[in-house]
């Protein structure tokens, strides 16, 4: 049942983004993108410095007079010229960007006011300004100025919304950590090749696809941001819907938990490490990893060792609950997709950005695991039962955890486009197309013989309230 409802609003979220894809780009903001770039490479590079400092200078001497007075949600960025400790006029530049793409330089004055207070903060969030604007011209190019007409605030649906998905996965992953008990780890000792074959392939195999696929679909340097959230949905570990697949998939339920336990708990050192491996050289990115490994614990581990702490005491109650948390699991990855969206419409109206080959090439992503992850181990003499979970769990990703990573990280990084959320929304829709693509083949690549050890058959029966 839940299923059902579920894949019927995965294929709705899916329709209207489609139907958003091929509407024409009525947007502005590349003029407002092409200067971010050009500031935030001076800030990367330290050439014409000069630069911040005219346009801070212009900025608290303008006649405001005749400015016009307007309101909007959009991003607070701070860029410093690379080596600056201490924010000052000459190496500092604040700019405000709608939703829509419009950059402002914006205009501190040199004296303390209240609304200018905790600009450090409100680069964190998704902010409402009202300010007033207008324009001049520095060094022959024309600039839009802004000064706050009253205090930023945080819109009220980004809050809540912040807060519900960080609640949500909490609990999620006190729902996983309710499945689990000691046993499930010693599995690992019974059988090590199957659970080693599928952690290589998720951390090591999967993030260099990534890699390729950024390069190949121009990404890296035309859109770094869209590159990093391939690269962090890549080395994000697996999630309780590669383990309600695997169940519908009559693979090894006992392999694919047991594989998405320790991808998770390793999650805690490889997502930070290799996101920052193959993010660190890309243009315009920093990473911020303490926020990463911060946000992998709170939100990941110490609920998974909760929910363990859980099961060990109340057995009973941890079983009862299972399958509401599971469905919780389930609907939090589509909440964050359909909210995800209705926030950022105007992302996917971006079609030079989020074009045919943006949505290809995360198709392939989550499809090459698949098959990758059914092949290779085969060439172990890994059997085919065991191969199924191996495959799923290598093809899908706890994309909730990535979504929620990115919107937490996304405006401290500058990805004012929400690219890297985009990548992982996109990613959370196409995997479960490709997962079900993957169950209808295994009948002929990965079949299953008819004298199946009932033992390893009686595996499916774990999960089957999932």
């Amino acid at each position: 049942m839940y299923v059902r409802i579920i894949l019927k609003i995965v294929l709705s979220v899916s329709a209207l983004i489609i139907i958003i894809m091929f509407t024409p780009d009525i947007f502005a903001g590349e003029s407002g993108e092409t200067i971010y770039k050009e500031l935030s490479m001076i800030s990367r590079t330290g050439k014409n410095p000069s630069m911040f400092y005219q346009l801070n200078n212009r900025s608290v001497n303008i006649d405001w007079s005749e400015a016009n007075n307007i309101e909007f949600d959009g991003n607070l960025r701070i860029l410093a010229l690379k080596g600056s400790e201490v924010a000052n006029e000459k190496n500092t530049i604040y700019l405000l960007r709608e939703l829509t793409g419009e950059i402002y330089t914006l205009s501190v004055p040199n004296k303390e006011n209240p609304f200018y207070q905790n600009l450090k903060k409100m680069s964190e969030n998704k902010m409402h300004f009202k300010v007033k604007i207008t324009e001049s011209f520095v060094n022959g190019k024309r600039y839009s100025f802004a000064q706050f007409t009253e205090k930023p605030v945080q819109p009220m649906f980004d809050r809540v919304f912040k807060i519900s998905i960080i609640a949500m996965l909490f609990l999620v992953m006190v729902g996983m950590g309710m499945t689990l008990t000691i046993k499930e780890f010693a599995i690992v000792f019974k059988n090590p090749l199957g659970i080693f074959i599928g952690e290589v392939l998720q951390f090591g195999l999967i993030p260099i696809i990534a890699v390729v696929l950024g390069y190949l679909g121009g990404f890296y340097y035309d859109y770094p941001y869209i590159y990093v959230g391939f690269i962090l949905i890549a080395v994000s570990p697996g999630g309780v819907v590669s383990n309600l697949m695997t169940h519908y998939a009559k693979g090894d339920l006992a392999l694919s938990i047991s594989i998405t336990s320790f991808s998770t708990f390793l999650a805690l050192f490889f997502t930070p490490f290799l996101l920052n491996v193959y993010c660190q050289n890309v243009p315009q990115i920093t990473i911020p990893v303490k926020m990463v490994v911060l946000t992998v614990t709170v939100l990941v581990v110490i609920p998974l060792i909760i929910g363990m702490f859980i099961k060990g005491m109340w057995s009973k109650f941890a079983d009862k609950a299972t399958p509401f948390f599971s469905a919780l699991g389930m609907i939090a990855v589509v909440f964050i997709m359909v909210a995800g969206v209705i926030s950022n419409l105007d992302k996917f109206a971006d079609f030079s950005r989020y074009g045919l080959k943006f949505y290809a090439m995360i198709f392939i992503l989550t499809m090459s695991g698949m098959i990758l992850g059914g092949i290779i181990p085969k060439t172990f003499k890994i059997n085919n039962y065991q191969a199924r979970a191996i495959s799923l769990e290598t093809g899908l990703r706890n994309s909730a955890l990535a979504m929620t990573i990115s919107l937490l990280i996304q405006d401290q990084m500058g990805d004012f486009h929400s690219s890297m959320f985009t990548v992982s929304g996109i990613f959370g829709l196409m995997m479960f197309i490709s997962g079900l693509i993957s169950i209808f083949s295994f009948k002929r690549v990965l079949p299953l013989k008819d004298d199946l050890n009932k033992n390893e058959a009686e595996k499916n029966v774990v999960m089957e309230e999932v």
